[in-house]
This record gives structure tokens, C-alpha cells and sequence, in this order.
């Protein structure tokens, strides 16, 4: 069997020998995009783009949308007791001055954004919060009300505010002062006249799709709004089709954007729902497979594993986001451009990065982490990577959120202690893997995937291919790392690691070595090694064992879904591959 491009299919529609290949636009067209946003913004403070915001006001709004979902109740709590807190920065209410914003990234899209509504509104009645979001309402208008400001006026920023200042109306604009509630709809309507000029503006990916959300969105709940609404829609599907991939993943490959795109669609559906319509049919399809792709990069336990950046994301919060979607569908296993492949059995699941890393356009924290996986055992996550360089809490050290990054940092192979793609700073990869070639068979309710990349072929001579069989009921994964000789070749024995971090207490119990190390060439023989592993709460004992490398236990940190650095522990492999290759094979088996 062939597909249209004649490349050989299986009878299960998974293309044999398929190669996927780093595509993206380029340093340069970033650095164009990177200027002309530049000159977009120094055009927004002249006086002529301040008339165009000019017209009138509505006098209120068509509806009031449902957030469709709940927001953090600590947070909410907080707000109460006059802080503000999120991501490790905390900030008294009274110190709050958005002209002279002090405070990190991560807050200032939390405060300047308004998703703090979200989380003030789950746990005050209207009389409990409204003087908490008058407050700072009014403190943001008094800064950036009037004034266009670079920051203030980000188009991401203005969608997500559209969207939080219509579904939280109650919030803040239940005063009885006329003035302040005519300064928030002058405000709501300069913003969408903003919007409409700026979405395409903004940066591809979440960014752009959060803008064209809230024109969208404005089309829908401010007077005389059906000709944005047309507008918005058409902007709004343009932006879905550079952000994802045909399949429903994320371009940036980055699944907590994922995540962050079906919140704002499901946002954006709340706002139809409250004018008695619904979205147009491609967005809900859109939808229906972006939550597909989103659940394939889930554990067990409907949990978020962590790539390119993102962090460890609960399944409690995943679970409000695609009960918000409304979709049930199943996780994609077989992605064609997503490249995560899922292997599930029984109650193990593995994620396996099985696809070149983004390029071109900045990613938040973009990883070397191709042929990297975690495996997890039900609740239980046995092994995972570190995570959280994009999301790690404020005050982790510059230093150690760019090591998140690195290859060491994924449960892979590090070839002469550098990274398969290397990292630019300014968050883009540079050389390293521009093409994996992938395998895949399904048999008697197991799963093998074999994937090579080509990252270290320019530098050190060797492609790094990575097997993964996970067995029939998931009570065993096996493993297989080859290097490979391609290109010129190396003059000498090259040193190369495999580390395997383990999830949070996850403990190894012991380990048991039998002699030497020999026979790593070739995928020969030599000693074989074992450590068990236990379950913090005992629940489950597994045995990893390996042959023809040194194993030792190590130090490692995993950052949580709170974005905290969380103390761990990882199991290293230690070889050399002469310039014939080498091979190494081993195996997690659950024995309880």
C-alpha cells in the first residue's frame, strides 16, 4: 500500500520510513518580522494612530459570555486579602502601578491580561470582588486607558482583555460612578479598533490567535459588530493555520500553547453561545483535532508531559480545559507533523519526541530534546524530563532555566556533552536535527517506534537512532540506542551519555552490578546492571536494567506544575563508541 506520494503505507495508514523534516521560515524572515513589529508599535504612539482609535462608545455591552472555565482558588483568596500572586511573585495590592510595572513577564501577562478576573470571580460573589477588580481596572485605565503603550497594548495582551472584561463584566462594571464605567467601554471599544488593525500583527502562533480571539469576540458582544465578526472569523482561521499543523499539534511543538490555543477557542465559543450562535463548522473541527493532539501528550493520569519549555501541567487543570472544549475525542497516537508519538498499554503511557524541533520564530524556551521520552505507569511518572524553562516560577536562576534547555536535560542521548540542536539566546535552535526518520508498528495490543536523527552527523560523525517497544499490557518498555556511522568519520573513541530522569518520588532502591563495562561496540555484551525503582507511595516497584554501559544515580531537578524546582534523582548510562558505532540496549519492567 503507497499514499499519493507513493511512500509505502502500513495497513494500520502509518507511513513506513517516514522522514520528517525541519522546515521554517528562517533567521532572517524572523528578523524581518522582528522589525517591522518594531515599526508597527513606534507607529502606534503618533498622534494620527490616536485618532483612528477615536469613535464612539458603546453604552453597554450585547451579552455577558460564561468563562467557560474555573480559575485558581489560592489566587482568588489572595486577591481578597488585597495580593496579588502568581508564578512566585507576590505584589500588595496598594504597591500596584501599571505605569511603572515592576514585576516579571509571567505577571505582567497575568495582570495586564486580566486572568486574574478568572480567579477573583471563582471564589467572591459580585459585592465580595468587584472593589478588588474596580481597583485595579481603574488603575490599569488611568495608566493605558488613553495612551497606547507598547506593552500595555501588546495585540495578544488586548485579545485576552477583550475576553476576560466581557465574560467578567459584572466584576467591573457594577459601579455606580459613570464616569469610570464609560472609561472601561471607551477603553473595550479603542482596544477592538486596535485589534483590527493589529492581529495580524502579532506574533504567529498563541500570540496571533489570542488577537484575532478578541475581535472575534468583540464582533459578537460590542454594537455593530457584524462586519468585525466577519473580519475576526476569517483573521481568526488564518491564525489557526500558521499556529498548528494539519493534524491539530502546535507549530512552536510546544504543547502547553496548545493547551493555551483550545482555552482561547473555548473562550471564543462561550461568546457565540451568549448571542444564541455558535462557531463557524472549520473552527470546530479545528478544535476537535487540536484536543486529540493535546490529549496524545498526556500520562496516565491526563497530565501534561513537559516539552519545549512547558512545564508539568496537573490533570486536574487539563481536565477543566477539555471539559471547557466540549470535544471528546481520543488521543492522537500517530501524529504526521506533531511528532509525539504515544504508546499506551495497560495503564503505561510513553511520549516520545519523535520529530525535529521548531525553528525559524522564537519559541518561549526552545529545547534540543528530539528522541527524548517520559513513561509513566498510571498516576505514577516513572521518567521524565525536566521541564519548565518557560515556565518555571520567578527567581529561578538565568542559568539554570537556559540548562533546562539542553539535551542533558531529557531523558536522551548526549553525544560528547552537546546538544543535538543547538540553542540561540534568543530562544530560537539553531544547527543540530534537520530530519528524524520514523517507524511505527502496532501489534497484539503493544508498540514498537524507531526513530533517527541527524543531529550530531556535522559535528561528531554519528546518527543517534532510539527504539522504544512498549509490551503488550504495559508492564515493560524496552529500549534500544544506537550510534550510527555517517559522514566523516571520527578519529577516536567518542564519549556519549543516556540519562533517564525520574519523576518525583520516584526512588531507586538499589542497584546491582556485574563486572565490567566492555562491549559497548557494535551493540556487544559486557556486564549487565540493574536498580529498582519505587513509587513514593508504594503503589508500584520497577526493575531497570541495561548491559554494555556504567550506571550510576545522580542528581536532578523536575519543575512542578506550580513552575517550582523540585529536587529528583536520574539514572546515567556512561560509554564510549568507538568510530564503528555502538549500541546499547535496556528494558523497565514492572515487577509489582
Amino acid at each position: 500500500m503507497a499514499d499519493r506520494t507513493g511512500a509505502p503505507v502500513a495497513a494500520d495508514g502509518i507511513e513506513e520510513g517516514r522522514r520528517l523534516i525541519r522546515v521554517g521560515p528562517g533567521a532572517g524572515a524572523g528578523l524581518a518580522e522582528r522589525l517591522m513589529g518594531r515599526l508597527h508599535r513606534l507607529a502606534w504612539r503618533t498622534p494620527l494612530y490616536d485618532r483612528r482609535l477615536r469613535g464612539r462608545h458603546p453604552l453597554k455591552l450585547l451579552a455577558v459570555p460564561d468563562d467557560p472555565l474555573a480559575g485558581d482558588a489560592d489566587a482568588g483568596l489572595a486577591l481578597l486579602d488585597g495580593r496579588v500572586r502568581h508564578r512566585g511573585e507576590e505584589r500588595d495590592l496598594s504597591t500596584i502601578d501599571f505605569a511603572a510595572a515592576d514585576w516579571g513577564p509571567a505577571m505582567n501577562r497575568y495582570l495586564q491580561g486580566f486572568g486574574w478576573l478568572r480567579d477573583l470571580s471563582t471564589v467572591a460573589t459580585r459585592t465580595q470582588g468587584a472593589p478588588v477588580a474596580e481597583l485595579l481596572t481603574a488603575r490599569w485605565l488611568n495608566a493605558h486607558g488613553t495612551q497606547v503603550d507598547d506593552l500595555a497594548w501588546a495585540p495578544d495582551l488586548w485579545g485576552r482583555r477583550i475576553l476576560f472584561w466581557t465574560a467578567h463584566a459584572p466584576l467591573i462594571l457594577s459601579s455606580a460612578d459613570a464616569v469610570y464605567r464609560s472609561a472601561v467601554l471607551n477603553a473595550l471599544a479603542r482596544g477592538a479598533r486596535h485589534l483590527d488593525g493589529a492581529a495580524e500583527k502579532a506574533p504567529a502562533g498563541r500570540a496571533r490567535v489570542a488577537a484575532w480571539a478578541g475581535v472575534v469576540a468583540a464582533g459578537l458582544l460590542l454594537p455593530g459588530g457584524e462586519p468585525r465578526l466577519a473580519f475576526g472569523e476569517a483573521g481568526l482561521a488564518r491564525a489557526l493555520g500558521t499556529a498548528l499543523f494539519d493534524d491539530g499539534g502546535a507549530a512552536s511543538r510546544e504543547p502547553a500553547a496548545l493547551m493555551e490555543m483550545v482555552e482561547l477557542l473555548a473562550f471564543v465559543a462561550a461568546a457565540y453561545d451568549a448571542r444564541g450562535g455558535r462557531p463557524p463548522a472549520g473552527q470546530a473541527a479545528t478544535l476537535e483535532r487540536m484536543v486529540s493532539a493535546l490529549l496524545g501528550v498526556t500520562h496516565g493520569d491526563r497530565g501534561l508531559s513537559g516539552w519545549q519549555g512547558g512545564g508539568a501541567v496537573p490533570a486536574d487543570r487539563v481536565a477543566r480545559v477539555i471539559a471547557a472544549s466540549g470535544v471528546r475525542t481520543r488521543p492522537l497516537r500517530t501524529p504526521r507533523d506533531w511528532g509525539y508519538q504515544r504508546l499506551a498499554s495497560g495503564p503505561a503511557v510513553a511520549v516520545f519526541d519523535a520529530a525535529p524541533p521548531p525553528v525559524g520564530r522564537p519559541v518561549a524556551a526552545g529545547c534540543a530534546s528530539t528522541l527524548a521520552f517520559e513513561f509513566s505507569d498510571g498516576p505514577v511518572r516513572l521518567v521524565v524530563n525536566c521541564g519548565g524553562a518557560a515556565a518555571g516560577e520567578a527567581g529561578l536562576p538565568a542559568a539554570l532555566l537556559d540548562a533546562l534547555r539542553t539535551t542533558a536535560a531529557h531523558s536522551t542521548l548526549t553525544l560528547a556533552e552537546a546538544n543535538s540542536t543547538a540553542l540561540l539566546p534568543d530562544g530560537t535552535l539553531g544547527r543540530g536535527v534537520g530530519e528524524v526518520e520514523l517507524f511505527r508498528r502496532e501489534s497484539d495490543g503493544g508498540a514498537r517506534v524507531e526513530a533517527t536523527h541527524d543531529g550530531y552527523v556535522r559535528r561528531h560523525g554519528f546518527a543517534h537512532r532510539r527504539q522504544l517497544t512498549l509490551m503488550a499490557g504495559g508492564a515493560e518498555l524496552r529500549g534500544e540506542d544506537q550510534l550510527l556511522p555517517r559522514g566523516r568519520a571520527p578519529r577516536g573513541a567518542t564519549g556519549f551519555v543516556i540519562r533517564f530522569h525520574l519523576g518525583l518520588g520516584v526512588a531507586p532502591a538499589s542497584v546491582a552490578e556485574g563486572g565490567g563495562t566492555q562491549g559497548v561496540a557494535g551493540g556487544g555484551g559486557g556486564s549487565e546492571s540493574a536498580v529498582l525503582l519505587s513509587a513514593a507511595d508504594g503503589a508500584c516497584l520497577w526493575q531497570f536494567r541495561c548491559s554494555g554501559a556504567a550506571l550510576s544515580v545522580d542528581e536532578s531537578l523536575w519543575i512542578d506544575g506550580d513552575g517550582r524546582a523540585r529536587r529528583t534523582r536520574q539514572l546515567v548510562l556512561t560509554a564510549d563508541a568507538p568510530p564503528g558505532g555502538a549500541a546499547l540496549s535496556w528494558v523497565f519492567r514492572r515487577v509489582r
